[in-house]
Protein backbone atom coordinates (compact mmCIF):
# COMPACT_ATOMS: atom_id res chain seq x y z
CA UNK A 1 0.00 0.00 0.00
CA UNK A 2 1.51 3.36 -1.06
CA UNK A 3 2.04 6.00 1.84
CA UNK A 4 -0.70 8.70 1.61
CA UNK A 5 -0.07 11.93 1.10
CA UNK A 6 0.15 14.81 3.83
CA UNK A 7 -2.72 16.26 3.28
CA UNK A 8 -4.42 13.12 3.47
CA UNK A 9 -3.16 12.59 6.60
CA UNK A 10 -5.31 12.54 10.16
CA UNK A 11 -3.35 13.29 13.09
CA UNK A 12 -5.01 12.46 16.78
CA UNK A 13 -3.73 14.04 20.07
CA UNK A 14 -2.60 11.70 22.39
CA UNK A 15 -3.94 10.98 25.40
CA UNK A 16 -2.27 12.04 28.83
CA UNK A 17 -0.96 8.34 29.57
CA UNK A 18 0.45 8.29 25.77
CA UNK A 19 1.74 11.23 26.08
CA UNK A 20 3.75 10.61 29.13
CA UNK A 21 4.79 7.46 28.17
CA UNK A 22 6.50 8.87 24.86
CA UNK A 23 8.01 11.13 26.73
CA UNK A 24 10.02 8.22 29.10
CA UNK A 25 10.66 6.92 25.55
CA UNK A 26 12.80 9.77 25.29
CA UNK A 27 14.82 8.65 28.06
CA UNK A 28 17.62 5.94 26.89
CA UNK A 29 17.67 3.50 29.70
CA UNK A 30 14.07 3.37 29.77
CA UNK A 31 13.26 2.84 26.82
CA UNK A 32 12.90 -1.41 26.79
CA UNK A 33 10.80 -0.97 30.38
CA UNK A 34 7.78 -0.03 27.96
CA UNK A 35 7.80 -2.27 25.78
CA UNK A 36 4.94 -5.25 26.09
CA UNK A 37 6.49 -8.24 24.31
CA UNK A 38 5.15 -12.15 24.52
CA UNK A 39 6.65 -15.40 23.89
CA UNK A 40 4.03 -18.00 22.66
CA UNK A 41 5.13 -21.46 22.88
CA UNK A 42 3.29 -23.95 20.84
CA UNK A 43 3.40 -27.55 20.79
CA UNK A 44 2.01 -29.77 18.22
CA UNK A 45 1.76 -29.70 14.00
CA UNK A 46 1.70 -25.77 13.10
CA UNK A 47 1.43 -24.65 9.42
CA UNK A 48 4.06 -22.16 9.61
CA UNK A 49 2.93 -20.24 6.84
CA UNK A 50 -0.73 -20.04 7.50
CA UNK A 51 0.55 -18.77 11.05
CA UNK A 52 2.56 -15.87 9.79
CA UNK A 53 -0.62 -15.14 7.44
CA UNK A 54 -2.94 -14.44 10.18
CA UNK A 55 -0.74 -12.73 12.57
CA UNK A 56 -0.02 -10.69 9.51
CA UNK A 57 -3.90 -9.80 8.79
CA UNK A 58 -4.22 -9.15 12.40
CA UNK A 59 -1.81 -6.60 13.14
CA UNK A 60 -2.72 -4.78 10.23
CA UNK A 61 -6.16 -4.32 10.85
CA UNK A 62 -6.02 -2.59 14.03
CA UNK A 63 -5.20 1.14 13.65
CA UNK A 64 -3.42 1.63 16.86
CA UNK A 65 -0.53 -1.12 15.47
CA UNK A 66 0.18 1.14 12.81
CA UNK A 67 0.48 4.66 14.57
CA UNK A 68 3.56 6.58 14.12
CA UNK A 69 3.92 9.59 16.54
CA UNK A 70 4.92 13.12 17.02
CA UNK A 71 5.52 16.18 18.98
CA UNK A 72 3.89 18.97 17.73
CA UNK A 73 5.52 22.12 18.84
CA UNK A 74 3.39 24.90 17.95
CA UNK A 75 0.26 23.12 19.64
CA UNK A 76 2.44 21.92 22.23
CA UNK A 77 1.38 18.12 21.80
CA UNK A 78 2.12 14.71 21.48
CA UNK A 79 0.15 12.90 18.07
CA UNK A 80 -0.50 10.49 16.26
CA UNK A 81 -1.22 9.11 13.03
CA UNK A 82 -2.46 5.64 11.97
CA UNK A 83 -2.86 5.73 7.75
CA UNK A 84 0.95 4.31 7.79
CA UNK A 85 1.96 0.80 7.00
CA UNK A 86 2.00 -2.02 9.06
CA UNK A 87 4.49 -3.75 10.62
CA UNK A 88 5.75 -7.43 8.85
CA UNK A 89 4.81 -10.45 10.17
CA UNK A 90 8.06 -12.75 9.94
CA UNK A 91 9.46 -16.23 9.95
CA UNK A 92 12.61 -17.99 10.42
CA UNK A 93 13.37 -21.82 10.09
CA UNK A 94 15.42 -22.16 13.27
CA UNK A 95 15.57 -25.76 12.88
CA UNK A 96 16.53 -26.27 9.10
CA UNK A 97 19.00 -23.22 9.68
CA UNK A 98 20.78 -24.96 12.63
CA UNK A 99 20.32 -22.17 15.65
CA UNK A 100 21.21 -23.54 18.76
CA UNK A 101 19.28 -23.02 21.81
CA UNK A 102 21.77 -19.84 22.80
CA UNK A 103 21.44 -18.50 19.62
CA UNK A 104 17.78 -19.08 19.66
CA UNK A 105 17.46 -17.50 23.33
CA UNK A 106 19.35 -14.55 22.30
CA UNK A 107 17.29 -13.79 19.18
CA UNK A 108 14.13 -13.47 21.01
CA UNK A 109 15.96 -11.72 23.43
CA UNK A 110 16.24 -9.24 20.55
CA UNK A 111 13.14 -9.28 19.55
CA UNK A 112 11.73 -8.57 22.66
CA UNK A 113 13.94 -5.75 24.53
CA UNK A 114 15.02 -3.84 21.05
CA UNK A 115 13.02 -0.58 21.56
CA UNK A 116 10.94 0.86 18.49
CA UNK A 117 11.65 4.19 16.55
CA UNK A 118 8.20 5.58 17.57
CA UNK A 119 8.32 8.56 14.25
CA UNK A 120 9.20 5.59 11.91
CA UNK A 121 8.25 2.51 12.44
CA UNK A 122 4.80 0.91 13.17
CA UNK A 123 4.98 -0.03 17.35
CA UNK A 124 4.73 -3.53 16.85
CA UNK A 125 7.04 -6.82 15.97
CA UNK A 126 5.62 -10.54 15.06
CA UNK A 127 7.83 -13.22 14.41
CA UNK A 128 7.28 -16.99 14.00
CA UNK A 129 9.83 -19.36 14.34
CA UNK A 130 9.61 -23.14 14.15
CA UNK A 131 11.94 -24.65 16.71
CA UNK A 132 11.50 -28.24 15.68
CA UNK A 133 9.07 -30.60 14.08
CA UNK A 134 6.96 -30.04 17.72
CA UNK A 135 7.68 -26.55 18.91
CA UNK A 136 6.95 -23.27 17.55
CA UNK A 137 6.92 -19.62 19.07
CA UNK A 138 5.21 -16.96 18.48
CA UNK A 139 7.46 -13.39 19.67
CA UNK A 140 4.54 -10.56 19.99
CA UNK A 141 6.22 -7.43 20.99
CA UNK A 142 4.49 -4.05 21.15
CA UNK A 143 5.02 -0.89 22.36
CA UNK A 144 3.38 -0.14 25.14
CA UNK A 145 2.46 2.85 24.01
CA UNK A 146 -0.57 1.64 21.96
CA UNK A 147 -1.10 -1.42 23.23
CA UNK A 148 -1.78 -3.10 26.87
CA UNK A 149 -2.41 -6.31 28.21
CA UNK A 150 -6.47 -6.48 27.62
CA UNK A 151 -5.62 -6.01 24.53
CA UNK A 152 -2.74 -9.05 23.89
CA UNK A 153 -6.01 -11.08 24.87
CA UNK A 154 -7.67 -9.32 22.52
CA UNK A 155 -5.24 -9.81 19.61
CA UNK A 156 -4.10 -13.57 20.59
CA UNK A 157 -7.76 -14.50 20.31
CA UNK A 158 -8.19 -13.17 17.25
CA UNK A 159 -4.88 -14.45 15.62
CA UNK A 160 -5.80 -17.99 16.49
CA UNK A 161 -9.52 -17.41 15.02
CA UNK A 162 -8.25 -16.37 11.66
CA UNK A 163 -5.46 -19.52 11.82
CA UNK A 164 -8.45 -21.87 12.08
CA UNK A 165 -10.17 -20.43 9.33
CA UNK A 166 -7.65 -20.85 7.72
CA UNK A 167 -6.84 -24.09 8.14
CA UNK A 168 -10.37 -25.14 6.84
CA UNK A 169 -9.74 -22.97 3.72
CA UNK A 170 -12.04 -20.02 5.17
CA UNK A 171 -11.06 -16.53 4.95
CA UNK A 172 -13.37 -15.64 7.93
CA UNK A 173 -15.53 -12.30 8.66
CA UNK A 174 -14.40 -10.31 11.57
CA UNK A 175 -15.99 -6.87 11.92
CA UNK A 176 -14.08 -3.40 11.58
CA UNK A 177 -11.55 -2.44 14.17
CA UNK A 178 -12.45 0.35 15.59
CA UNK A 179 -10.25 3.58 15.92
CA UNK A 180 -9.01 4.59 19.75
CA UNK A 181 -10.18 8.26 18.89
CA UNK A 182 -13.94 7.14 18.24
CA UNK A 183 -14.50 5.68 21.31
CA UNK A 184 -12.74 8.05 23.72
CA UNK A 185 -14.37 11.43 24.51
CA UNK A 186 -12.54 14.07 25.73
CA UNK A 187 -13.15 15.23 29.17
CA UNK A 188 -14.49 18.54 29.80
CA UNK A 189 -11.23 20.86 31.31
CA UNK A 190 -13.14 22.90 33.73
CA UNK A 191 -14.36 19.53 35.35
CA UNK A 192 -11.38 17.85 35.02
CA UNK A 193 -9.80 20.76 37.04
CA UNK A 194 -12.04 20.49 39.59
CA UNK A 195 -11.51 16.68 39.86
CA UNK A 196 -7.99 17.23 39.85
CA UNK A 197 -7.87 19.66 42.61
CA UNK A 198 -9.89 16.97 44.80
CA UNK A 199 -7.36 13.78 44.44
CA UNK A 200 -4.60 16.10 44.66
CA UNK A 201 -6.47 17.17 48.30
CA UNK A 202 -7.40 13.70 49.56
CA UNK A 203 -3.25 13.02 48.88
CA UNK A 204 -1.69 16.24 50.15
CA UNK A 205 0.34 15.52 53.02
CA UNK A 206 1.75 12.00 51.70
CA UNK A 207 5.15 11.51 52.09
CA UNK A 208 6.35 11.52 47.99
CA UNK A 209 8.09 8.23 48.07
CA UNK A 210 8.17 5.56 50.48
CA UNK A 211 10.83 4.39 53.07
CA UNK A 212 12.50 1.22 51.36
CA UNK A 213 15.28 -1.00 52.89
CA UNK A 214 17.76 0.12 49.63
CA UNK A 215 21.20 -1.83 49.52
CA UNK A 216 21.50 0.44 46.39
CA UNK A 217 20.73 4.19 45.74
CA UNK A 218 17.35 3.77 43.36
CA UNK A 219 17.76 7.14 41.53
CA UNK A 220 21.85 6.15 40.07
CA UNK A 221 21.67 6.46 36.06
CA UNK A 222 24.00 3.41 36.59
CA UNK A 223 21.69 0.94 38.76
CA UNK A 224 20.01 -1.55 35.73
CA UNK A 225 16.90 -2.04 35.49
CA UNK A 226 16.92 -5.44 34.93
CA UNK A 227 14.76 -7.08 36.69
CA UNK A 228 14.30 -10.20 39.16
CA UNK A 229 11.06 -11.54 40.87
CA UNK A 230 10.34 -13.71 44.29
CA UNK A 231 7.38 -15.45 45.63
CA UNK A 232 6.32 -17.10 48.60
CA UNK A 233 3.36 -18.90 49.20
CA UNK A 234 1.03 -19.14 52.64
CA UNK A 235 -0.08 -22.71 53.02
CA UNK A 236 -3.80 -23.38 53.09
CA UNK A 237 -4.84 -23.32 56.21
CA UNK A 238 -3.28 -19.42 56.85
CA UNK A 239 -5.21 -18.62 53.17
CA UNK A 240 -8.71 -20.10 53.95
CA UNK A 241 -8.53 -17.23 57.12
CA UNK A 242 -7.24 -14.11 55.61
CA UNK A 243 -9.91 -15.04 53.08
CA UNK A 244 -12.42 -14.99 55.57
CA UNK A 245 -11.31 -12.11 57.41
CA UNK A 246 -10.93 -10.00 54.28
CA UNK A 247 -14.27 -11.08 52.82
CA UNK A 248 -16.20 -10.30 56.22
CA UNK A 249 -14.64 -6.87 55.64
CA UNK A 250 -15.93 -6.45 52.38
CA UNK A 251 -11.96 -6.47 51.31
CA UNK A 252 -11.04 -8.10 47.64
CA UNK A 253 -7.51 -9.77 47.21
CA UNK A 254 -5.80 -6.15 45.86
CA UNK A 255 -7.11 -4.22 49.36
CA UNK A 256 -5.55 -7.18 51.36
CA UNK A 257 -1.89 -6.72 49.72
CA UNK A 258 -2.19 -3.05 49.99
CA UNK A 259 -3.26 -3.35 53.54
CA UNK A 260 -0.22 -6.19 54.29
CA UNK A 261 2.23 -4.15 52.58
CA UNK A 262 1.85 -1.15 54.46
CA UNK A 263 1.70 -3.05 57.78
CA UNK A 264 5.23 -4.54 56.71
CA UNK A 265 6.86 -1.42 55.56
CA UNK A 266 5.50 0.75 58.67
CA UNK A 267 7.06 -2.03 60.82
CA UNK A 268 10.34 -1.76 59.08
CA UNK A 269 10.29 1.45 59.31
CA UNK A 270 8.78 4.53 61.15
CA UNK A 271 6.69 5.61 57.58
CA UNK A 272 3.19 5.54 58.72
CA UNK A 273 1.49 6.67 55.85
CA UNK A 274 2.03 5.69 52.55
CA UNK A 275 1.26 5.90 48.25
CA UNK A 276 0.92 2.78 46.37
CA UNK A 277 0.84 2.97 42.62
CA UNK A 278 -1.85 0.55 41.02
CA UNK A 279 -2.62 -0.34 37.50
CA UNK A 280 -6.13 0.11 36.37
CA UNK A 281 -7.54 -1.38 33.04
CA UNK A 282 -9.45 1.14 31.92
CA UNK A 283 -12.25 -0.64 30.32
CA UNK A 284 -14.95 0.64 32.09
CA UNK A 285 -17.07 1.96 29.12
CA UNK A 286 -18.79 -0.90 26.82
CA UNK A 287 -17.02 0.78 23.84
CA UNK A 288 -13.34 -0.03 24.49
CA UNK A 289 -13.89 -3.26 25.32
CA UNK A 290 -13.41 -4.79 21.81
CA UNK A 291 -10.41 -1.80 20.61
CA UNK A 292 -6.98 -2.39 20.75
CA UNK A 293 -5.39 0.14 22.03
CA UNK A 294 -3.95 1.71 25.23
CA UNK A 295 -6.36 2.40 27.73
CA UNK A 296 -4.33 1.61 30.59
CA UNK A 297 -4.36 4.41 33.36
CA UNK A 298 -2.01 4.23 36.94
CA UNK A 299 -3.59 5.42 39.62
CA UNK A 300 -2.42 6.22 43.30
CA UNK A 301 -4.28 4.62 46.38
CA UNK A 302 -3.11 6.51 49.97
CA UNK A 303 -2.89 4.06 52.69
CA UNK A 304 -1.80 4.93 56.68
CA UNK A 305 -2.21 3.34 59.89
CA UNK A 306 -0.93 4.54 63.63
CA UNK A 307 -0.42 2.70 66.93
CA UNK A 308 -4.17 2.03 67.01
CA UNK A 309 -5.18 1.02 64.23
CA UNK A 310 -5.92 -3.01 64.73
CA UNK A 311 -5.89 -4.75 61.42
CA UNK A 312 -9.51 -5.24 61.08
CA UNK A 313 -9.53 -1.52 60.55
CA UNK A 314 -6.34 -1.56 58.08
CA UNK A 315 -8.84 -3.88 56.02
CA UNK A 316 -11.41 -1.32 56.19
CA UNK A 317 -9.39 1.81 55.59
CA UNK A 318 -7.58 -0.34 52.39
CA UNK A 319 -10.59 -0.63 51.05
CA UNK A 320 -12.25 2.75 51.05
CA UNK A 321 -8.76 4.05 49.90
CA UNK A 322 -9.00 1.58 46.79
CA UNK A 323 -12.72 2.27 46.20
CA UNK A 324 -12.01 6.43 46.21
CA UNK A 325 -8.98 5.99 44.13
CA UNK A 326 -10.86 3.91 41.08
CA UNK A 327 -13.82 6.42 41.03
CA UNK A 328 -11.04 9.14 39.94
CA UNK A 329 -9.69 6.38 37.70
CA UNK A 330 -9.89 8.83 34.64
CA UNK A 331 -8.38 11.54 36.25
CA UNK A 332 -4.40 11.46 34.95
CA UNK A 333 -1.74 10.74 37.14
CA UNK A 334 0.61 13.06 35.54
CA UNK A 335 -1.78 16.27 36.46
CA UNK A 336 -1.59 15.05 40.15
CA UNK A 337 2.36 14.49 40.32
CA UNK A 338 2.23 17.77 38.97
CA UNK A 339 0.42 19.87 41.67
CA UNK A 340 2.20 17.55 44.33
CA UNK A 341 5.95 17.36 43.13
CA UNK A 342 6.23 19.89 40.46
CA UNK A 343 9.95 19.19 40.79
CA UNK A 344 9.88 15.77 40.39
CA UNK A 345 12.52 13.35 37.91
CA UNK A 346 10.23 12.28 35.10
CA UNK A 347 12.48 9.13 34.85
CA UNK A 348 11.38 8.19 38.42
CA UNK A 349 7.68 6.33 38.77
CA UNK A 350 5.73 9.55 39.93
CA UNK A 351 4.77 9.77 43.84
CA UNK A 352 5.54 6.45 45.14
CA UNK A 353 8.42 3.80 43.79
CA UNK A 354 5.69 0.80 44.92
CA UNK A 355 2.97 -0.92 43.27
CA UNK A 356 0.50 -3.30 44.50
CA UNK A 357 -1.48 -4.98 41.82
CA UNK A 358 -3.06 -8.07 40.75
CA UNK A 359 -0.88 -11.42 39.62
CA UNK A 360 -2.99 -11.79 36.18
CA UNK A 361 -0.92 -14.57 34.74
CA UNK A 362 -1.81 -15.14 31.43
CA UNK A 363 -3.75 -17.96 30.16
CA UNK A 364 -2.96 -21.11 27.77
CA UNK A 365 -5.09 -20.96 24.53
CA UNK A 366 -5.69 -23.83 21.99
CA UNK A 367 -4.10 -22.30 18.82
CA UNK A 368 -5.91 -25.26 16.52
CA UNK A 369 -7.68 -28.61 18.17
CA UNK A 370 -4.55 -30.42 19.34
CA UNK A 371 -1.99 -27.63 19.06
CA UNK A 372 -2.09 -26.21 22.83
CA UNK A 373 -0.21 -22.70 23.46
CA UNK A 374 1.61 -21.57 26.87
CA UNK A 375 3.28 -18.09 27.58
CA UNK A 376 6.98 -18.61 28.57
CA UNK A 377 8.36 -16.21 31.06
CA UNK A 378 10.39 -13.82 29.85
CA UNK A 379 14.14 -13.10 30.02
CA UNK A 380 15.36 -10.92 31.21
CA UNK A 381 12.46 -8.83 31.87
CA UNK A 382 12.86 -5.13 33.41
CA UNK A 383 11.17 -3.41 36.19
CA UNK A 384 9.77 -0.28 36.27
CA UNK A 385 9.04 -0.09 40.14
CA UNK A 386 11.54 -0.26 42.59
CA UNK A 387 9.22 -2.67 44.40
CA UNK A 388 6.24 -4.90 43.43
CA UNK A 389 3.89 -6.63 45.49
CA UNK A 390 1.88 -8.79 43.18
CA UNK A 391 -0.48 -10.87 45.07
CA UNK A 392 -2.98 -13.73 43.63
CA UNK A 393 -4.58 -16.98 44.72
CA UNK A 394 -2.45 -20.10 43.53
CA UNK A 395 -4.59 -23.43 42.93
CA UNK A 396 -1.55 -25.52 41.39
CA UNK A 397 -1.51 -27.41 44.06
CA UNK A 398 -4.97 -28.62 44.35
CA UNK A 399 -5.49 -26.11 47.56
CA UNK A 400 -6.07 -22.51 47.54
CA UNK A 401 -2.95 -21.02 48.71
CA UNK A 402 -1.95 -17.39 48.24
CA UNK A 403 1.05 -16.39 46.60
CA UNK A 404 2.87 -12.97 47.30
CA UNK A 405 5.62 -11.76 44.44
CA UNK A 406 7.94 -9.75 45.11
CA UNK A 407 9.02 -7.82 41.34
CA UNK A 408 12.86 -5.36 41.55
CA UNK A 409 15.22 -4.51 39.81
CA UNK A 410 17.67 -7.34 40.77
CA UNK A 411 20.98 -5.15 41.71
CA UNK A 412 18.33 -2.65 44.29
CA UNK A 413 18.25 -5.25 47.32
CA UNK A 414 19.81 -8.06 49.05
CA UNK A 415 19.21 -11.44 49.18
CA UNK A 416 18.83 -10.79 53.33
CA UNK A 417 16.94 -7.72 52.59
CA UNK A 418 14.92 -10.15 50.53
CA UNK A 419 14.27 -12.40 52.88
CA UNK A 420 13.30 -10.24 55.83
CA UNK A 421 10.43 -8.42 53.68
CA UNK A 422 9.22 -11.69 52.92
CA UNK A 423 9.30 -12.51 56.34
CA UNK A 424 7.63 -9.49 57.63
CA UNK A 425 4.77 -10.14 54.85
CA UNK A 426 4.36 -13.58 56.13
CA UNK A 427 4.39 -12.30 59.58
CA UNK A 428 1.53 -9.80 58.93
CA UNK A 429 -0.58 -12.09 56.88
CA UNK A 430 -0.48 -14.48 59.89
CA UNK A 431 -1.13 -11.91 62.02
CA UNK A 432 -4.16 -10.44 60.01
CA UNK A 433 -5.87 -13.96 60.06
CA UNK A 434 -5.33 -14.89 63.73
CA UNK A 435 -5.45 -12.30 65.38
CA UNK A 436 -7.79 -9.77 63.43
CA UNK A 437 -9.27 -7.19 66.57
CA UNK A 438 -5.02 -6.48 67.54
CA UNK A 439 -2.99 -3.53 66.70
CA UNK A 440 -1.39 -3.75 63.67
CA UNK A 441 2.35 -2.38 65.52
CA UNK A 442 2.42 -4.95 68.26
CA UNK A 443 3.48 -8.33 65.97
CA UNK A 444 1.82 -11.24 67.83
CA UNK A 445 3.84 -14.43 66.10
CA UNK A 446 7.00 -15.38 67.19
CA UNK A 447 9.85 -12.77 67.30
CA UNK A 448 11.30 -14.79 64.78
CA UNK A 449 8.88 -15.41 62.36
CA UNK A 450 9.51 -18.45 60.85
CA UNK A 451 10.16 -21.31 63.21
CA UNK A 452 6.41 -22.49 62.80
CA UNK A 453 6.80 -21.92 59.30
CA UNK A 454 8.39 -24.37 56.72
CA UNK A 455 7.60 -22.57 53.71
CA UNK A 456 9.04 -19.47 55.10
CA UNK A 457 12.35 -21.63 56.51
CA UNK A 458 12.37 -22.53 52.84
CA UNK A 459 12.30 -19.29 51.29
CA UNK A 460 14.89 -18.05 53.99
CA UNK A 461 17.41 -20.95 53.43
CA UNK A 462 17.37 -20.72 49.66
CA UNK A 463 17.78 -16.39 49.27
CA UNK A 464 21.35 -16.76 51.70
CA UNK A 465 22.20 -19.78 49.74
CA UNK A 466 21.77 -17.70 46.46
CA UNK A 467 23.41 -14.70 48.24
CA UNK A 468 26.40 -16.50 49.50
CA UNK A 469 27.08 -18.58 46.06
CA UNK A 470 26.10 -15.83 43.60
CA UNK A 471 23.90 -17.70 41.94
CA UNK A 472 19.97 -17.22 40.79
CA UNK A 473 19.28 -20.41 41.56
CA UNK A 474 19.47 -23.58 44.01
CA UNK A 475 18.28 -27.23 44.30
CA UNK A 476 16.42 -27.80 47.69
CA UNK A 477 17.94 -31.48 48.02
CA UNK A 478 21.73 -31.22 46.71
CA UNK A 479 24.91 -30.35 49.19
CA UNK A 480 25.64 -27.30 49.43
CA UNK A 481 29.45 -28.13 48.26
CA UNK A 482 27.95 -29.65 45.18
CA UNK A 483 26.37 -26.74 44.60
CA UNK A 484 29.41 -24.31 43.98
CA UNK A 485 30.05 -23.84 48.03
CA UNK A 486 33.79 -24.09 49.90
CA UNK A 487 34.52 -24.24 53.41
CA UNK A 488 34.51 -20.55 53.60
CA UNK A 489 31.60 -19.59 51.74
CA UNK A 490 30.31 -22.59 54.69
CA UNK A 491 31.32 -20.55 57.67
CA UNK A 492 30.07 -16.87 55.74
CA UNK A 493 26.45 -19.14 55.50
CA UNK A 494 26.63 -20.05 58.98
CA UNK A 495 27.06 -16.30 60.18
CA UNK A 496 24.11 -14.90 58.02
CA UNK A 497 22.13 -17.90 59.33
CA UNK A 498 22.18 -17.04 62.32
CA UNK A 499 21.88 -13.53 61.47
CA UNK A 500 18.40 -14.08 60.04
CA UNK A 501 17.14 -16.46 62.66
CA UNK A 502 18.35 -15.41 65.44
CA UNK A 503 20.14 -18.87 65.89
CA UNK A 504 23.45 -20.37 67.09
CA UNK A 505 24.18 -22.52 64.46
CA UNK A 506 27.79 -24.10 63.89
CA UNK A 507 30.18 -25.01 61.09
CA UNK A 508 29.66 -28.70 62.24
CA UNK A 509 25.79 -28.42 62.15
CA UNK A 510 25.77 -27.36 58.60
CA UNK A 511 28.48 -30.15 57.55
CA UNK A 512 25.75 -32.72 59.19
CA UNK A 513 22.79 -30.73 57.72
CA UNK A 514 24.31 -30.08 53.74
CA UNK A 515 20.99 -28.64 51.69
CA UNK A 516 18.56 -26.35 51.80
CA UNK A 517 15.83 -28.74 53.48
CA UNK A 518 17.98 -29.88 56.37
CA UNK A 519 19.17 -26.54 57.25
CA UNK A 520 15.77 -25.33 57.05
CA UNK A 521 14.46 -27.79 59.51
CA UNK A 522 17.52 -26.32 61.87
CA UNK A 523 15.53 -23.25 62.16
CA UNK A 524 12.44 -24.61 63.15
CA UNK A 525 11.07 -24.74 67.31
CA UNK A 526 13.11 -21.59 68.84
CA UNK A 527 15.95 -19.44 68.52
CA UNK A 528 18.94 -19.90 70.49
CA UNK A 529 20.87 -17.20 72.17
CA UNK A 530 25.00 -17.11 71.55
CA UNK A 531 24.59 -16.87 75.50
CA UNK A 532 22.87 -20.21 75.96
CA UNK A 533 25.11 -22.07 73.70
CA UNK A 534 28.32 -20.59 75.32
CA UNK A 535 27.15 -22.03 78.66
CA UNK A 536 25.53 -25.11 76.90
CA UNK A 537 29.36 -25.75 75.51
CA UNK A 538 31.23 -24.72 78.92
CA UNK A 539 29.15 -27.47 80.46
CA UNK A 540 30.32 -29.87 77.90
CA UNK A 541 34.06 -29.05 78.18
CA UNK A 542 33.31 -29.59 82.51
CA UNK A 543 31.60 -32.80 82.13
CA UNK A 544 34.37 -34.05 79.63
CA UNK A 545 36.74 -33.23 82.41
CA UNK A 546 35.17 -34.38 85.00
CA UNK A 547 35.02 -37.86 82.77
CA UNK A 548 38.57 -37.62 82.23
CA UNK A 549 39.35 -37.35 85.42
CA UNK A 550 36.69 -40.17 86.90
CA UNK A 551 38.90 -42.38 84.20
CA UNK A 552 42.01 -41.18 85.78
CA UNK A 553 41.52 -41.93 88.76
CA UNK A 554 39.65 -45.31 87.90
Amino acid sequence: MAEPSSTATTWHEATPTQQGLWILDRIERLRPTYLLPSVVEFTGPVDHALLVASVQRAIARHPALRSRFRLDARLRRVEYRTDAEPAEAGFIDAAADGWTGEELDDLVEVLCCTPFDLAEEAPTRAEVIRVDDRTTLLVLNVHHIVFDGWSRGLLMDEIAAIYRGKLRGEEIELPPAPHPADVLDPPDREELADRVAEVVERLRGAPIGVALPYDRDPASEELSLLGADSATHLDADLTKQLVDVATTEGATLYMTGVALLAATLARMSGQRDFLFAVVWPGRDDPATADVVGMFMTTLVVRIGLDETTTWRELLRDARIAAMETFVDADVPLDAIAAALDPNRDVSRPPLTPVLVQLNAVPDGFELAPGVPGRYRPLKPQYSKYDLALFVRLDHSSGAERLELSLDRPADLFEGTTLVDLFAGLRRSAADLARFPEEPVLEPTTAVDGIADDPAARLDAVRALWREVLGVEEVADDVSFFEAGGDSLRLVILVERLNQVSEHALRTVDLFRAGTVRAQAELLAGPAKSTASAAGTSRQRLLDAARARRGEARA
